[in-house]
This record gives structure tokens, C-alpha cells and sequence, in this order.
């Protein structure tokens, strides 16, 4: 199923080692919800990149709140990002849903991931400049807290 760009969905499953599965389930554990801002700042460029399909499976792989969290649902996950992008309000409603299902408490990791991701390639662009500062809008991230974090993944993520 092509999502944002004509990018294949099947084929994320495929190159992350993902099972093809099909989730009837429509509520996002908070676990899913760090996944789909993940996804969907890789995606808001249109363009997802092996490096930040690679850092999204490391981050699940690597983090402690990630320690219980079911990989298959990664297919479903990434399937609502793409479908709400491709919605008119679709935005709006990725973001109600994540404020909905993820405990404030985790709003500054959800944009630290989403620095992570989008850092990842070392491109970044004015889209995805855009979209993390929708994120920082959205999960009332403050700024001084923001720069921090953007400072940090700048560090995680230079090069020579």
C-alpha cells in the first residue's frame, strides 16, 4: 500500500525484519504513539529514508520504554500515520490522538525521538523543520526545553 510519496508500507515491515500482520485493534498504547511521531516526522518529507527507518528500529529496539512493546504493531501504527496524512484534517487528528494516548509525561520524549528520527540522515530540511515545531506547538513542549533537546540529538548525530 503506497503511503506519503508513493512510499510502499509493505515494504517497511519488510526492511525493519516486521511481520506482514493486519491489527484490528484502534487504540494506540502510548508505546504506539512514540512510534507514530516517529513515522510520521520521517514522513512528513515525503521522503523515508533506510537511516531513519534504521534509527526508529534501533530506538524500539534499544530504549526502556520500549522494554514490553509488541514490534508487529509497528505495520498498524504506520498505517495510521500514512492514512490520517492522507486525510484533509488528518494532522489534527494524529495529534488529538497522540495527546489523547500519550501520558504528558512523555510529550518531551516523544520530540526527543522525533529530533532523533529526523536528525538520523543528517538532512534536514524545511518540511521537517516545520513539522518539528508543529510537534513542539502541539505537545506544548517549551521552548528552552526544545533547544535542549535539538541540541542534544545535534550532538548524537554529527559527523566528521
Amino acid at each position: 500500500m503506497p503511503g506519503p510519496g508513493g512510499v510502499n508500507i509493505d515494504g517497511i515491515a519488510a526492511q525493519t525484519g516486521m511481520p506482514d500482520v493486519t491489527d484490528t485493534d484502534t487504540t494506540l498504547s502510548p508505546q504506539d504513539c512514540l512510534v507514530a511521531v516517529m513515522i510520521a516526522i520521517s514522513a512528513s518529507d515525503q521522503n523515508i529514508r533506510t537511516a531513519e527507518l534504521v534509527s526508529i528500529e534501533s530506538i524500539i529496539d534499544h530504549l526502556p520504554v520500549f522494554a514490553d512493546y509488541d514490534k508487529d504493531r509497528l505495520k498498524r501504527v504506520s498505517v495510521t500515520v500514512f492514512d490520517l496524512f492522507g486525510e484533509e484534517d488528518g494532522l489534527d487528528a494524529l495529534f488529538g490522538l497522540i495527546r489523547g494516548n500519550l501520558p504528558g509525561k512523555l510529550w518531551e520524549t516523544a520530540y526527543a525521538l522525533a529530533c532523533d528520527v529526523a536528525a538520523s540522515d543528517g538532512l534536514l530540511g524545511d518540511v521537517e523543520l516545520q513539522f518539528l515545531a508543529e510537534i513542539r506547538y502541539e505537545l506544548r513542549i517549551d521552548r528552552l526545553h526544545a533547544a535542549a533537546i535539538e541540541r542534544g540529538a545535534r550532538a548524537r548525530h554529527m559527523q566528521l
